[in-house]
């Protein structure tokens, strides 16, 4: 029996370690002493089980490709004005970049540095000349707007995924579908409002200069010059606490955005009481922001988020240090999320909630409880099935197959997966895996009866002459579990990962475990018949 303790040593290690493992999900109430004995959590719950939202958010990849085109735009105007090359205008126009100059006979030279300096791939083309000026425009290669797209689906994947995390939600699961979707499916989310708003906010911080020579004549009659645009602003009434909306006209080009932000939090105005979003720049940005308020001391400075302005005060000195602030008739809650996008990044083009669907924890409920009763029913169906036909052989089975349950949800505590409604369907077929691998033994085992060898021999070759036949069909669906878990999404992935570590339990358990208590029965107990 020497050669057997190894085997039921092992068996005997991994079943306390499961317990162990399952013991903070099965025992609810566990003392906060007791709890600190264990490294693992209970099993989490996935959407379908225990309520949520299912988010499908679809990324404005145009905006992206324009957004890049303003900032070439911008670079464009900074290097020419440094050069000292004059131009009327450089703006982005259909998905290209115009430039308009007086002077034509310096366009070679503007032409080499876009080309030689600024752009490696790029296609020029003159746009209209007339006696005063010459424009151009230039194309850049599809190539290059496609990574800028892709690019923007994987950003605001990322900065959504930075804002869940720190909005505290367990578990989530966030991934691409498509070319421009985006898939946030939140379970146990009790407020599945803010959470969506939280997602859906652009948070583009903006600095831009007020034109205090844009007069509201010149917007009545839409006199607005190219470089200008309109937004709104909102102020706060303080002794009403009423918000007032205004249209202001501010420079298209900022001064500084929130690229460079570094860190916000929500803070306390002293004065009124009312929270406010503290921000500071990184190095870059605090050298940035001490330059342009030194340059700009005298003129007023809207402080942008996602096109509206929530404060235009004017500079009075140049600001060091690289902090400011954004006011608002804010309640905590509002401050505390806007802090976090603020922290979590930008997204890099607005997003779309296309598909929002609700799973309320009644309907989750409902779904475990069925769940549940499918896994009883199935399990004591192939009880009666296998005490039936296989007698005292059958019992020996089932209580394999118990084991390999109990493996299966420890493995799946361990590895801190979500357990969801396919993955109990992952397990229910994994029932049925283990049983036919059984039954597979046992109709070998019962052949060698038939050829009149004794028990230990029948039982020997049964196992022996079973071994590949069994091998080979859990590869197979090993295979299918992994082509499951590469081109499913999240459900499907979810059934692949528990079928792929049910496979492996179920033949170890199987090979090792029934083996191992059939080798006791003949070389300990010395049976000379079988009930099978």
């Amino acid at each position: 029996m020497k050669k057997l303790d190894w085997r039921f040593v092992l068996i005997f290690l991994l079943l306390l370690a499961s317990v162990y493992i399952l013991l903070p999900t099965f025992v609810k109430n566990l003392p906060k002493n007791v709890k600190k004995l264990f490294f693992v959590e209970p099993i989490k719950l996935g959407l379908d089980l225990q309520g949520g939202i299912h988010v499908l958010l679809e990324v404005d990849t145009k905006k992206a490709y324009e957004a890049d085109l303003l900032s070439k735009a911008s670079q464009i105007k900074d290097v020419f004005t440094k050069k000292n090359l004059i131009f009327e205008s450089v703006r982005v126009e259909n998905e290209g970049i115009v430039i308009t100059t007086p002077f034509k006979e310096k366009w070679d030279e503007m032409e080499k540095i876009l080309t030689k300096e600024l752009f490696s791939r790029v296609d020029i083309s003159r746009l209209k000349e007339d006696a005063v000026s010459v424009s151009y425009k230039l194309e850049f290669d599809p190539k290059i707007k496609d990574q800028i797209e892709q690019s923007a689906v994987k950003q605001a994947l990322e900065t959504i995924r930075n804002r869940i995390d720190q909005f505290g939600v367990t578990e989530p699961i966030i991934h691409t579908q498509g070319k421009d979707n985006i898939v946030v499916e939140l379970p146990g989310i009790r407020e599945p409002k803010r959470a969506i708003e939280l997602m859906g906010k652009t948070a583009m911080l903006e600095f831009k200069l007020v034109r205090e020579d844009v007069t509201p004549d010149m917007i009545s009659k839409g006199d607005i010059p190219p470089e200008v645009e309109l937004i709104p602003e909102k102020r706060v009434n303080r002794e009403t606490g009423e918000i007032q909306q205004y249209t202001i006209a501010v420079n298209r080009e900022p001064l500084i955005t929130g690229r460079l932000l570094q860190d916000a939090a929500v803070r306390i105005n002293n004065q009124f009481n009312q929270p406010y979003v503290w921000m500071k720049f990184n190095a870059e940005g605090a050298r940035v922001f001490e330059r342009v308020t030194g340059e700009n001391v005298g003129k007023r400075m809207a402080v942008i988020l996602d096109g509206v302005s929530y404060s235009s005060p004017v500079i009075r000195d140049r600001i060091g240090g690289g902090e400011a602030v954004i006011e608002g008739n804010f309640d905590h809650k509002e401050a505390s999320d806007l802090a976090i996008v603020l922290r979590a990044g930008s997204l890099p083009a607005p997003v779309k909630v296309i598909q929002n669907i609700t799973v309320g924890p009644t309907l989750g409920m409902d779904s475990i409880k069925k769940g549940l009763i499918s896994a009883i029913v199935a399990f004591v169906a192939v009880l009666i099935f296998m005490v039936i036909y296989y007698k005292k052989a059958g019992f020996i089975a089932i209580s394999v197959l118990i084991l390999n349950l109990v493996y299966l949800l420890a493995v799946v505590a361990a590895m801190r997966a979500t357990l969801t409604l396919p993955g109990i369907a992952g397990i229910i077929l994994m029932i049925g895996m283990g049983v036919d691998s059984n039954v597979l033994i046992f109709e070998r085992i019962k052949e060698e009866f038939g050829l009149g060898k004794t028990v230990r021999n029948a039982i020997e070759s049964g196992f022996k002459n079973a071994f590949w036949t069994i091998v080979d069909s859990h590869i197979t669906t090993l295979i299918t579990a992994a082509i499951l878990f590469q081109f499913g999404t999240g459900p499907i992935k979810g059934f692949a990962v528990t079928l792929t570590i049910g496979i492996a339990i179920n033949l170890f358990t199987v090979l090792v475990g029934t083996k191992t208590v059939y080798d006791y029965l003949v070389w300990n107990r010395k049976i000379t018949s079988l009930s099978i």
